[in-house]
């Protein structure tokens, strides 16, 4: 790897991103048009600190999650993202390891859905990034780090998320999910972040391996679904829960919304208001 090359090109593509086209606004006095580095850190997931050691070349090595997770912050064409692997000392990943890209028109779509909750998943649910308004409503996820960002290990092993459901929901949620990654464990196998993972649930979870050795496949779905989100200052909010497939690069995109003029409606908005203001006041 060419650290300081490496280093070097991130930071000169970080000072031609505008904010107001990856969704920060420009407002206080900005010494130049492009991201600030805690801007770029937060879109990347990455903390300030080891992108600032990167940046400076005293950082090597970054993983290929990382760097997949500054081409997308960065907005970069498909040749940069290339380039950005090689100066890390990486091959590109290819059509037999799941894709966390985010090709330039999925980015534009979710830039129309810029105040509707929306998160994107890779295909083993592992969270590739959120918009704010889904922060405001399930939680600041750019604060998640490696398995805390996957929803298997959320739901099976912990934290947990704000979704409120029933012992039979829940049962049911989890059995989808474990079946949906077998599918996914069956169209990569050579995925080796893809095994780590059912190492570490495996290791973890009795749950998981209770549900893996079950050997169900059956795609997970939440197609049209009633959610209840338990906010902690707004109390419970229920939505549906839509997620749609980007076959190409199997991702999924997960919206929120619920029926305007209602007082889930009244709740949401003001979710994402107070959303808005936390990270105003960071």
């Amino acid at each position: 790897m060419d650290s300081w090359e490496f280093g070097t090109t991130v930071r000169r593509w970080r000072d031609r991103v505008r904010p107001g086209n990856v969704g920060i606004g420009a407002g206080g006095r900005r010494r130049a048009v492009g991201l600030r580095r805690e801007e770029l850190a937060g879109l990347a997931g990455i903390s300030v600190d080891y992108l600032t050691r990167l940046e400076q070349g005293r950082a090597t090595s970054p993983s290929v999650q990382v760097v997949e997770a500054l081409a997308r912050a960065l907005r970069v064409s498909d040749a940069e993202r290339d380039l950005l692997f090689r100066l890390a000392g990486h091959v590109t990943p290819g059509p037999g390891v799941v894709s966390s890209r985010i090709t330039p028109s999925v980015q534009r779509l979710l830039d129309r859905l810029a105040n509707t909750p929306v998160a994107v998943y890779d295909a083993t649910w592992t969270l590739v990034v959120a918009n704010a308004p889904y922060d405001a409503l399930m939680g600041h996820t750019t604060s998640w780090r490696g398995l805390e960002r996957n929803s298997l290990w959320r739901n099976l092993v912990g934290p947990g998320t704000r979704a409120v459901h029933t012992r039979e929901e829940q049962a049911e949620f989890e059995a989808r999910l474990v079946a949906d990654l077998r599918l996914t464990a069956a169209r990569y196998p050579a995925d080796r972040r893809l095994k780590q993972l059912i190492r570490d649930l495996s290791r973890q979870s009795p749950r998981f391996v209770e549900l893996w050795e079950a050997g169900t496949a059956e795609i997970h779905q939440d197609y049209g679904r009633h959610k209840v989100i338990d906010h902690p200052d707004v109390g419970r909010i229920t939505l549906d829960c839509d997620t749609l497939l980007v076959a190409a690069d199997d991702l999924r995109i997960m919206m929120y919304t619920v029926e305007p003029e209602t007082a889930d409606a009244e709740r949401l908005a003001l979710a994402i208001v107070l959303g808005n203001q936390s990270l105003i006041d960071q």
